[in-house]
């Protein structure tokens, strides 16, 4: 007869591969030094995970959303891989002419024939039914480097060599948008913003969400974003630069469902900032207001002392990030 451990392990050895909530990077204004560190790329596309379950494939974003029918390429090669169960976390990119990401292809791929959509995969959860969660980093990466190793589609997030300095400067010298530090020995921890993944931006973005918009026509002239602190959502800015005509038509479509009466920001300015990124009293009653559901990536050059958004524009939506986790980086 079995003991209840040897059946435990057995159960957990037989385990299906499913959908873990991803793990979760610190912001950090300067990188660990040291050999206790490994690097890699910060990339520039939707975090996800690839999850294959002998001959079913499954693509979910960070907050469980189904993305399989819009990636049918990294799921076909998926199928195409040796090991038959699988779930890898990483993140889907398009690439340009040049190899260099291109995030707004993501939204509108129809019309970039010649980007290439891959998944850089950058961890291993579970491989031919056996969860690898508490594996160390070092063997959870081997692991992934056999599963992966050959395909163009589904590609390995490979370590960057050498001291932190090195890699920034080489980083920052491809035009990518940071680095991602993480502590050898670490184990995955599903669902936590842990500090044995740190993230350096290059240039200053990050996600915000989306609560009203200044209409033109059929289009939108501006953005007004914030981002939560608890449960209050605070006004961050406006953003008006980073669109193009056909792309504000595409939110403006997206924001007109999510319209509603009142505004939603807990601390909405009624007088403008030096920087001219509040909103007067005069100004009120040309914005739409919508509910805060989209997730807009936003790229700034600094705060200003009010807390506002310096010369912001627009980079993309996030179909990956449940508002609600949108808060403020330094």
């Amino acid at each position: 007869m079995q003991t209840a451990g040897a059946m435990a392990a057995t159960k957990k050895t037989q385990a299906a591969p499913a959908f873990v909530t991803p793990m979760a990077a610190v912001a950090v204004k300067q990188l660990p030094e040291g050999p206790g560190w490994l690097y890699e790329v910060k990339w520039d596309g939707y975090r996800a995970l690839v999850i294959r379950n002998g001959a079913q494939v499954q693509i979910q974003s960070r907050n469980h959303k189904d993305l399989t029918a819009m990636y049918p390429g990294i799921a076909a090669a998926a199928l195409k891989l040796e090991v038959a169960k699988f779930v890898l976390d990483g993140e889907i990119v398009a690439l340009d002419e040049s190899g260099r990401p291109a995030f707004q292809v993501l939204q509108h791929r129809g019309s970039h024939a010649k980007h290439q959509v891959v998944f850089y995969a950058f961890d291993v959860l579970h491989t031919e039914g056996r969860d690898v969660l508490a594996e160390p980093i070092e063997k959870r990466r081997a692991l992934l480097t056999k599963i992966v190793a050959g395909n163009s589609v589904i590609r390995i997030s490979a370590d960057l060599p050498g001291a932190a300095s090195q890699v920034i400067d080489a980083v920052r010298s491809l035009g990518l948008e940071g680095v991602i530090a993480k502590r050898r020995g670490s184990t995955y921890q599903p669902g936590d913003r842990s500090s044995d993944w740190l993230k350096l931006r290059l240039d200053r973005q990050q996600e915000f969400v989306i609560g009203g918009f200044r209409p033109d026509g059929a289009t939108v002239d501006a953005l007004l974003v914030g981002y939560y602190v608890g449960k209050a959502f605070k006004f961050a800015g406006k953003v008006r630069a980073g669109f193009t005509p056909h792309i504000r038509r595409q939110v403006r479509l997206q924001l007109d469902p999510l319209r509603i009466g009142k505004c939603p920001f807990v601390d909405l300015p009624t007088e403008k900032s030096r920087w001219g990124a509040g909103v007067t009293a005069e100004e009120m009653h040309e914005m739409v207001w919508t509910r805060p559901a989209l997730v807009a990536q936003v790229r700034f050059l600094e705060w200003t002392a009010e807390g506002r958004l310096r010369h912001a524009a627009f980079i993309g939506l996030r179909i990956d990030k449940s508002p609600q986790e949108v808060r403020r980086e330094e």
